[in-house]
């Protein structure tokens, strides 16, 4: 019974200290962080408040102009050369079963450690 109450005390010391230095920790960040704050903040000074620019007038950019019939040679040519590189790619062939020798092995090994269990039962 002694050990039961000692081992309860134990337990209960290790639980105290345990959260109290969690409590430590945390009251400790809690000051770093308020901390942080403070000298954040002295090192801000008022900024007054700066003059508004006076608006200017926003000139809309100009687009140089394509003729359409420029811009549909430019498209005709660019679609003729993807499509020329589009035919000369060519799938690359590929075996999809390289080899048996991996499965056969896998059986065959298997089928050894069967046969060695069952000779050591004695059942052959």
């Amino acid at each position: 019974m002694t050990q039961l109450v000692e081992g309860g005390w134990i337990t209960v010391i290790g639980v105290t200290v345990v959260f109290t230095i969690l409590g430590i920790l945390a009251l400790v960040l809690y000051f770093v962080g308020w901390l942080e704050r403070r000298l954040v903040e002295r090192e801000k000074p008022a900024a007054a408040p700066a003059p508004a620019p006076a608006p200017v007038e926003a000139k809309p950019e100009e687009k140089p102009k394509i003729p359409p019939r420029d811009l549909a040679v430019i498209t005709a040519a660019i679609l003729a050369y993807t499509a020329k590189k589009a035919s000369q790619l060519r799938p690359l062939p590929f075996r999809r079963k390289i080899s048996d020798a991996w499965r056969l092995y896998g059986l065959q090994t298997q089928m050894e450690d069967s046969e060695d269990f069952n000779y050591e039962i004695g059942k052959w």
